[in-house]
């Protein structure tokens, strides 16, 4: 274990009396998301180590340079897991990082992102202070929950130090099913599932074939899979991890790459071009050299917003803009945070 906290505290006041930009970064997995950040390098991937991890208890507080797979090797000792699945995209993939870039996995929509998971957390503001948040216990929140905040804020509100997570117990047994079906009938199909009491922990749907992962009791499984039908699939944990990763052939594709959160009803993006379905028809991958402005067009008019992920011209702003109030509204975050914007600044929008 090592705790850098003065040293970590020590650099951010310095660049804060100077008004340098930091980069802020764990593993570099995600370095790829964002805008490329102009700044000096502040790594916390040596701030690590597990903290506190009691299995009844089901929650586990670790130092935000802890590599994502030791948490996860750690937890499936105990039959643990955490519920939200979240992407690594590399081996050297941390905690932090993780928060930091709001990431959750294909078992989203039915257990929960990352933020439902985070009980608090400890981090450094753009001063240097070493603020707490939080603890680890669920509990109400009046007014900001800023441990919360930090999950996809990617480091511009504070240098996440350490982090409380609520862990659930690995189900029981699972099992995927794989259906052809058209695109319109496997969005349909994925709903309506949703809405009804069944074991769901996974719905993706890759322009040939439906996949629908069942967790939890042995008696509940079998009897949904009776219900839903189709063919069981033979490498189905493979599968699902290549999706989390982004491994499957669909995202080899060169164009650009489109993460769309949209209603999950909503009908199949009115584009020509690839498309990938997953969260039950709440998350669009589409590999598309569409004009920006079409692809969140469309976007806004499914109820949601696009994300440019992968594979983009420079010069296309990543992240869906916001509307003046929101904007608003984060500028004022950023400047009670980090008062000098020295904290990764235009990651994620060239305001804040």
């Amino acid at each position: 274990m090592c705790d850098m906290t003065a040293e970590l505290s020590e650099r951010v006041r310095a660049a804060a009396d100077s008004g340098s930009a930091l980069r802020i970064h764990g593993g570099n997995t995600k370095a790829f998301l964002g805008l490329a950040v102009r700044g000096e390098a502040l790594s916390v991937h040596d701030h690590d180590g597990v903290l506190h991890y009691e299995p009844s208890e089901l929650v586990i507080t670790a130092r935000a340079g802890t590599p994502l797979s030791e948490i996860e090797r750690l937890l499936a000792a105990e039959g643990q897991m955490l519920a939200f699945e979240p992407p690594h995209f590399g081996p050297t993939a941390t905690l932090g990082g993780t928060l930091a870039a709001g990431l959750s996995g294909p078992r989203r929509p039915y257990a929960g992102a990352a933020r439902d998971f985070m009980l608090g957390c400890r981090l450094l503001n753009g001063r240097g202070e070493d603020l707490h948040f939080g603890g680890e216990v669920m509990k109400n929140v009046a007014g900001y929950d800023l441990s919360r905040l930090q999950i996809g804020a990617f480091g511009t509100l504070g240098v996440i130090l350490e982090a409380s997570l609520k862990v659930l117990p690995r189900p029981e047994v699972e099992q995927t099913l794989v259906q052809e079906r058209g695109d319109r009938e496997a969005i349909e199909l994925m709903n309506t599932w949703a809405g009804k009491p069944l074991p769901l922990s996974g719905a993706c749907y890759d322009g040939d074939h439906l996949y629908v992962r069942l967790s939890g009791a042995e008696t509940a499984v079998k009897a949904a899979a009776n219900k839903l039908g189709g063919e069981p699939h033979a490498r189905a944990e493979s599968f699902w991890q290549r999706l989390r990763e982004q491994e499957l052939s669909f995202f080899k594709h060169k164009a650009p790459l489109w993460r769309c959160a949209v209603a999950p009803a909503s009908p199949p993006l009115a584009l020509d071009d690839a498309q990938l379905v997953d969260w039950g028809g709440g998350l669009r991958w589409l590999a598309s050299r569409q004009p920006a402005e079409r692809i969140r067009r469309l976007a806004a008019g499914a109820g949601g917003h696009a994300t440019l992920y992968r594979n983009g011209d420079e010069d296309t702003p990543r992240f869906h803009p916001l509307d003046p109030a929101l904007l608003a509204l984060h500028q004022r975050l950023k400047q009670a945070l980090d008062p000098q914007g020295i904290l990764n600044p235009g990651r994620m929008y060239p305001e804040f």
